[in-house]
């Protein structure tokens, strides 16, 4: 007696693929289609976990909105001066980058055609001007230096972070060197904004 093949795909699983297939094809040269034959499941089975493709997209950068926003939300984040829960958050912004970087450049790469999109972008500006507004603090607070624009490095310092989904690349068992980018990224970007005292 044989049995039929079961649908063996969860809503997560079903995910990680879309988001494979988004960030391969972008997410408006995805169809349904595409994401069926990449999961090796019937177009049917995949409407059985969502409404769709927008639903997919949804849930993706949601995910990396919500681990970005979850930094906010830590002892480092919210205690001590302002120079130092900037310097945590941006530490913190990387490793999020790292652990989810299929869905962070995702995020990165929606441009505001559909509504999930356009929530998006504005998760992303909404995350942005908080980190702008500690770094606006540690300015206040003497620890930046007063020549550099902050709106200005605010937009330096997130190309930079940003600029890992393009080439940055997990290795297994790379711990350390995951460690050397994050002190290497983190460095960079505050000795050369914080003043000499």
């Amino acid at each position: 007696m044989t049995t039929a093949k079961r649908d063996t795909y969860t809503p997560d699983t079903l995910l990680s693929v879309a988001v494979r297939v988004f960030n391969e094809r972008g997410y408006d040269g995805t169809s349904m289609e595409h994401l069926s034959r990449a999961a090796g499941i019937s177009k049917s089975s995949i409407y059985h976990h969502v409404a769709g493709k927008e639903e997919l997209l949804r849930r993706a950068v949601s995910r990396a909105i919500d681990g970005l926003f979850a930094v906010l939300e830590e002892p480092g984040a919210i205690r001590g001066r302002a120079l130092e829960r900037v310097e945590y958050v941006t530490r913190r912004t990387v490793e999020v980058l790292m652990d989810e970087l299929p869905y962070v450049t995702l995020l990165l790469r929606v441009r505001g055609n559909t509504s999930t999109e356009r929530w998006a972008l504005e998760r992303r500006r909404e995350f942005d001007q908080r980190v702008a507004d500690l770094l606006k603090a540690a300015a206040a607070d003497g620890d930046l230096r007063t020549d550099v624009d902050i709106r200005l490095a605010t937009r330096l310092l997130f190309g930079m972070i940003n600029s890992l989904v393009e080439w940055y690349r997990p290795q297994p068992g790379g711990a350390a060197d995951r460690e050397q980018l994050v002190d290497t990224l983190v460095r960079l970007a505050f000795d050369g904004l914080r003043t000499g005292h």
